[in-house]
């Protein structure tokens, strides 16, 4: 059975981009446009990974991560942030907040792939 990526970002460019590579790696996508719909979403997508971007309307990553962290489904989740931000306070904060990993935009194919497959087992 493949794993499932809920994939967060409000670039439709990226979240093409994500599902284009992840369905081609055998993983099931579902994507959400922004933190709020991410997090509706992460409820009942019953998702073995999180991959989301930092700057987003509505609500941020790091606020993506909190909900993720402090809510009561599934809160040990895999997450992933994708961005094109590459700070060292920036990734501490996510670290902080409960990030597992942090990739900077634009991504190798192959890498994700790669990381997804390690964090997930698939």
């Amino acid at each position: 059975m493949s794993a499932h990526i809920l994939a967060i970002d409000d670039s439709r460019t990226i979240r093409a981009l994500l599902t284009a590579t992840l369905e081609k790696a055998g993983f099931a996508v579902t994507t959400a446009v922004d933190g709020v719909d991410g997090v509706e979403k992460f409820q009942s997508a019953n998702a073995d990974l999180v991959i989301t971007d930092v700057n987003m309307p509505n609500k941020d990553g790091f606020g993506v991560i909190e909900d993720i962290r402090q809510g009561a489904v599934n809160r040990a989740v895999p997450v992933l942030v994708l961005t094109t931000e590459s700070g060292a306070a920036l990734k501490e904060r996510a670290r902080k907040a409960g990030a597992t990993g942090w990739i900077v935009k634009p991504f190798d194919d192959d890498a994700l792939v790669s990381v997804i497959k390690r964090l997930t087992g698939a």
